[in-house]
């Protein structure tokens, strides 16, 4: 340009509006708040879709520790449950007798004489007390053709007549529901050859009396 200024020097001024910073602070506070809402989101969806899997994962661990913990302590409170029959007994429940608490009547029931006596004998080396000892009534009478017949009240169900039983386990067991008094009936059949051998009887009435641990029930978490 010619005339009496000239511009001079290799800076010129630039034609162009100040750049909005506050604009682009906002812009970017915005795109991080909805980046993070997204994320949010994002993972609930992911713990509904997986049950919760940490916390699932914790919470079973919790409860197994309280399982652990309470069987431990239920092994440490627990005592002897009421005696209950095994195999011999059939499922047994409630108190069971012992032999010097029986009282049993011995009748013979076959042509054989001697049996009732010699089989009274036994019983009680066995520990068991006699009552009485003769012929089977009437009704018995060559009429038993097992190896005996068990006959007592009703009470004596799950109480003398298993007691009984592992003395003769393959005579049969009766109730009489009119019967009165304790004493159980031994009546010999004609099958009859012996009592139990002592140490069979002895390993019956063992698992017979012996205690065994109360069931548990497991408590859902």
């Amino acid at each position: 340009m010619g005339g009496k200024y000239r511009i001079t020097g290799d800076k010129y001024p630039r034609m162009r509006p100040h750049r909005r910073r506050g604009r682009l602070a906002v812009v970017v506070v915005g795109c991080g708040a909805v980046l993070g809402v997204a994320g949010w989101g994002t993972l609930q969806l992911i713990d509904v879709f997986t049950g919760g899997g940490g916390a699932a994962t914790a919470a079973g661990a919790s409860c197994s520790r309280s399982a652990a913990g309470t069987t431990a302590a239920n092994r440490t409170k627990a005592g002897p449950a009421p005696s209950a029959s095994g195999a011999a007994a059939g499922g047994v429940a409630g108190a069971v007798p012992k032999p010097a608490q029986i009282t049993v009547n011995v009748f013979n029931a076959t042509t054989r004489s001697g049996l009732a006596k010699t089989t009274a004998d036994e019983l009680k080396k066995r520990g068991f007390r006699i009552g009485e000892v003769g012929n089977a009534a009437k009704q018995y009478d060559k009429k038993v053709t097992g190896t005996g017949l068990l006959l007592g009240p009703a009470s004596s169900l799950n109480t003398s007549l298993p007691v009984l039983a592992t003395q003769l386990t393959t005579a049969e067991r009766r109730t009489d529901a009119a019967r009165t008094g304790p004493a159980v009936d031994l009546i010999i059949g004609n099958g009859f050859k012996a009592l139990t051998s002592p140490a069979d009887a002895t390993k019956a009435l063992t698992a017979l009396t012996a205690p065994r641990p109360a069931a548990t029930t497991k408590k859902a978490c």
